[in-house]
C-alpha cells in the first residue's frame, strides 16, 4: 500500500497516478489523502466560493449543488449554503425538502448532512411554502447571521448559491465574506450574458477574483436521431469569457436528466460513481463535466493561495 497526500483533494487522479506507477514497476494499491493547510477564514471555513448569476432561471442553484457534491467526490469537506433567500430550492435538489433546522442551545444551528456534504439553508428555517417578503438590508443580515451561527465543521470550501441579480443581497455578502473566488453562471441566451456581465462587473468592483464562467443550456442532443441543437445560442459563454479573460469551467447540455435528479433529491454529479447509471452514459458525462469543474476550482484555488502566501513578508529574526 502506497500512501500519497496532497496539498488539495483530488481523488480522481488516482486512477492516473496509479497507471504511472505501474508503468515503472510498482504493482499494489494506492491511498491518496489531503491536507489543505490553508488557515480558515471565517469560523472553521478556509475558502468560500460564491456561485452568482445575473438573472434567474440559468441553472445557478443546480451548478452549486452539483459542484459542491463533486468537491466532496474529490475528498474535500465541504459545505453548501443556499443564500438565495426569495427562492431557497436546495433543500428540494437534495431531498430534504421540508427538513427543519435544529438548535444545540437555542442560539446556534446545526447544519443538515448528505451525500458528504454540510448544508444551510434559509428554507430550513420558514415555511416552504410562504414568501419571504424582507426587504434587502434585513435580508442581507438574516443571511449572514445564518452564516456565522451555523456551527459548521472544519470546511475546506463553503459553495455560496447566491441569489440571482447584483443588488444589495449580493453586494453584501461579497464584501462581508471573506470570499476566495466567485463562479458566474449563464446561458448562450443573450439576454443571459448582458446579466452575466453585471455579475462579471460587480466582482470587479469588489476585486473578487473570477474563478470562471459555467455555461449551462449550452446544447440539445436529441436522443433518438443525436443531432446537436442550439437552442439558446452557440458559444455565448465562451465569447464572453474570452472579452473577460477567464476561463469556461464546463458546458453541461440541456438534458431531461439534469432537471429529473434534482426534482428527485439526488444530483446528477453523484452518477459520475454510482455503477447503476452505466446504461445512462449521457448521466455520467454531465457528471463527469461536473467532476471536472471542481478539479479546475480546486487547483485555481490552492494556486490562488499559494501565490498569496509567498508573496507575504516574512520576519527574519537575527542577533543583530
Amino acid at each position: 500500500m502506497l500512501k500519497l497526500q496532497l496539498p488539495f483533494a483530488a481523488q480522481s487522479i488516482a486512477p492516473l497516478l496509479l497507471q504511472q506507477l505501474n508503468e515503472v514497476g510498482f504493482h499494489g494499491q494506492l491511498e491518496l489523502s489531503a491536507l489543505n493547510q490553508l488557515p480558515t477564514t471565517i469560523g472553521n471555513i478556509k475558502q468560500i466560493i460564491l456561485i452568482a448569476s445575473g438573472k434567474g432561471g440559468v441553472g445557478k442553484s443546480t451548478t452549486a449543488v452539483n459542484l459542491a457534491v463533486s468537491l466532496a467526490q474529490e475528498g474535500a469537506k465541504t459545505g453548501l449554503l443556499d443564500a438565495d433567500i426569495y427562492g431557497p430550492s436546495i433543500p428540494t435538489m437534495l431531498g430534504l425538502y421540508g427538513a427543519k433546522a435544529t438548535s444545540p442551545d437555542d442560539k446556534h444551528l446545526l447544519p443538515q448532512h448528505k451525500f458528504g456534504i454540510f448544508m444551510q439553508s434559509i428554507g430550513f428555517l420558514v415555511d416552504p411554502e410562504a414568501a419571504s417578503v424582507w426587504r434587502g438590508p434585513m435580508a442581507s443580515q438574516a443571511l449572514l447571521q445564518l452564516i456565522n451561527e451555523t456551527q459548521w465543521p472544519e470546511l475546506d470550501y463553503l459553495v455560496v448559491d447566491m441569489p440571482p441579480g447584483t443588488g444589495d443581497i449580493q453586494l453584501t455578502l461579497a464584501q462581508k465574506l471573506p470570499v476566495a473566488g466567485a463562479i458566474v453562471v449563464t446561458t448562450p441566451q443573450d439576454v443571459a450574458l448582458a446579466d452575466a456581465k453585471k455579475g462579471i462587473s460587480m466582482f470587479n468592483q469588489v476585486n473578487i477574483p473570477l474563478l470562471g464562467l459555467v455555461e449551462n443550456m449550452s446544447y440539445y442532443q436529441c436522443s433518438s436521431c443525436g443531432q446537436i441543437d442550439d437552442i439558446f445560442g452557440t458559444n455565448g459563454g465562451v465569447e464572453l469569457a474570452q472579452r473577460y479573460q477567464v476561463p469556461v469551467l464546463g458546458q453541461l447540455p440541456l438534458l431531461k436528466a439534469i432537471r429529473e435528479h434534482s426534482d428527485n433529491g439526488r444530483p446528477i454529479a453523484l452518477d459520475e460513481s454510482d455503477q447503476s447509471a452505466i446504461s445512462q452514459p449521457e448521466n455520467k458525462q454531465c457528471a463527469d463535466i461536473y467532476r471536472k469543474i471542481a478539479r479546475q476550482v480546486i487547483f485555481a484555488l490552492y494556486w490562488r493561495g499559494k501565490k498569496i502566501s509567498e508573496q507575504q513578508p516574512q520576519i527574519i529574526m537575527t542577533d543583530d
